[in-house]
């Protein structure tokens, strides 16, 4: 595994370092985005099932991230990449995002489709790098110019 990410697992959104880790990601967009242009899913949203939310902690077990997979029909959608800003540059969210594409191939979905901002340039990088492509918009999403859509054929 890359950088400091020594474990990846799946674990509770609604624990106390869950929910800390997805108040950094909202802080984060909202250095960007207003609110209305976010469309985030909060930890009780992520903690439904059907939903797996992972967490990369380093070999101290500190959290640095996250990431959570929706399982759909045949498709998954990733939600809430995040890698607080002292484990940034390490691949951690590489390894996150390697960490639930795996989960998507083991349930045997076809494809993964992601919603995120332009503005959010190495996440978009990220994305690029492996192998997502632009595409329109999905599900309940509308265009907006706030939302870049991506997926992946797995």
């Amino acid at each position: 595994m890359a950088g400091p990410a020594r474990h990846i697992a799946a674990e509770d959104p609604l624990s106390a370092e869950g929910r800390a880790l997805l108040e950094g990601s909202e802080a984060a967009l909202r250095e960007h985005y207003a609110p209305d242009e976010c469309f985030t899913f909060t930890p009780e949203e992520l903690a439904r099932p059907g939903i797996t939310f992972f967490v990369a902690r380093d070999a101290a077990k500190r959290p640095l991230g996250c990431v959570a997979l929706v399982n759909g029909r045949n498709q998954g959608e990733i939600k809430r990449l995040y890698v607080r800003p002292d484990a940034r540059g390490q691949g951690v969210a590489d390894a996150l995002m390697e960490a639930a594409e795996a989960h998507a191939r083991r349930a045997g979905l076809a494809v993964i489709r992601l919603e995120t901002g332009p503005k959010l340039a190495a996440a978009c990088a990220l994305y690029r790098r492996r192998g997502y492509r632009e595409r329109g918009p999905f599900g309940d999403y509308v265009a907006h110019p706030a939302s870049l859509f991506m997926e992946k054929v797995l």
